[in-house]
């Protein structure tokens, strides 16, 4: 899977851009369940559309997978909850402790959270109500999602990558995204994580199709 990488500002929430205005930052996921966003550490498991629980049935075999995220806008989420439900995974939310508004999200306004911590890097170490699931330890599959901002990683996540223990873990990074690519993301999430054995990852549009999701998620060589 080849990764794009690009960098103008109008791209800059090429996963988060949807806000009411049109120009929102987009974010994450459908298909499965997810953590409340409590900081309780507990992930949630995927079920069917009739909301029971998959069973073996699923993509994931012999793997325990856990589909973590970060999502601004819901984008992201819709994506990582289908890979879970495709995956017979479990899912987990990343949380920031003080979490985006709309208007933080405004890359167009100078003054935004977003466009602070932009600007200025020591604003983004994003404290987490929970870096990972009490269970973490079980899995040996783990999907990293997350939305583009500024032709990179969403900075929210970045505490996920650094704060975890990857080794013998398999990891796959995915990102949400207006327009740009993957980029170099998924390579700079490995570089703060520091372990695991990290694949190239895929990005999904805002408005990813379930069929997108199931196609990639078949052709993963797991």
């Amino acid at each position: 899977m080849k990764n794009q990488i690009g960098i103008t500002r109008r791209d800059f929430v090429t996963g988060t851009l949807a806000l009411v205005a049109g120009l929102g930052l987009s974010a994450c996921a459908s298909g499965g369940s997810t953590q409340t966003g409590d900081g309780s550490g507990s992930p949630q498991s995927a079920a069917d559309d009739s909301g029971s629980s998959r069973g073996a049935e699923g993509h994931g075999g012999s793997h325990k997978v856990l589909v973590a995220y970060f999502s601004a806008q819901g984008h992201t989420k819709r994506v990582a909850e289908r890979i879970a439900k495709d995956m017979d995974g479990d899912t987990f939310e990343v949380v920031p402790e003080q979490a985006y508004s709309d208007d933080d999200l405004d890359y167009n306004d100078d003054n935004s959270r977003v466009s602070k911590e932009y600007q200025d890097t020591s604003l983004r170490d994003i404290p987490l109500s929970a870096t990972a699931p009490d269970s973490w330890a079980d899995y040996d599959v783990v999907f990293v999602g997350y939305p583009i901002w500024w032709y990179d990683y969403a900075w929210p996540i970045r505490h996920f990558a650094s704060d975890n223990d990857f080794a013998s873990k398999t990891v796959i990074p995915f990102c949400t995204s207006v327009s740009s690519g993957i980029g170099g993301s998924g390579k700079n999430l490995a570089a703060v994580a520091g372990s695991g054995d990290w694949q190239a990852g895929q990005r999904f549009g805002e408005d990813a199709s379930n069929g997108d999701i199931d196609s990639w998620v078949k052709e993963l060589d797991l």
